[in-house]
């Protein structure tokens, strides 16, 4: 193995980090107008809805494909246990299953927003690409049932989910590990200022 290559391997930890860092600190929020929202104020507003689902006992409902459906799940259980929310995913696979096979993958949660969802609850999508059709159709859902939508993103920053929310965060990077550390730190941050917990 050639020096340079040890020397590549002895600060790649570094470097990912480093990484990670940058791409955190240029995150873009949007509001339902397409129009830009500066991080902290679009924080407070993401912080604002949860708090609204959890004082009124509406719902906080999760959707993720793959990895975003490990999110999705991870969140989920947080909210309902820590912030005391009525959370949930619709990742049962049981569930994703029978809807795929009977109605198409497509539609496995539309089918189960147009069943669950309702006036102000709020639905969290989660899609690194922002370009999968059973989110997309799942958060069509969420609006035809007047459900408040925060979509997180990654990609092509022309992604559709981009602009489909009241509130959307789009983490530029084409990195999978990347999108999804930062969309899972994004909900995370919303839940521990939904609770009071003061970063150090």
């Amino acid at each position: 193995m050639s020096d340079v290559m040890i020397q590549e391997i002895a600060n790649y930890g570094t470097r990912y980090f480093a990484n990670l860092d940058k791409v955190a600190r240029i995150i873009e929020a949007t509001n339902g107008d397409a129009a830009a929202v500066e991080f902290n104020t679009a924080m407070n507003l993401f912080i604002g809805l949860c708090r609204d689902v959890q004082s009124s006992g509406r719902k906080l409902m999760f959707i993720g494909n793959g990895g975003s459906a490990s999110i999705a799940s991870h969140m989920a259980t947080d909210f309902m246990k820590n912030g005391r929310v009525r959370a949930t995913a619709f990742n049962d696979p049981m569930v994703l299953t029978c809807l795929g096979n009977d109605l198409g993958y497509e539609r496995i949660f539309e089918f189960q927003i147009d069943n669950h969802g309702e006036a102000n609850d709020l639905l969290v999508a989660v899609s690194s690409s922002g370009r999968s059709p059973n989110i997309l159709n799942g958060v069509a859902a969420a609006r035809r049932k007047k459900t408040k939508v925060v979509t997180l993103s990654g990609f092509k920053p022309a992604n559709s989910l981009r602009d489909m929310g009241d509130l959307n965060f789009y983490v530029p990077s084409g990195e999978y590990g990347v999108v999804e550390l930062l969309h899972c730190s994004l909900i995370h941050c919303a839940l521990d200022g939904l609770m009071g917990i003061k970063p150090d």
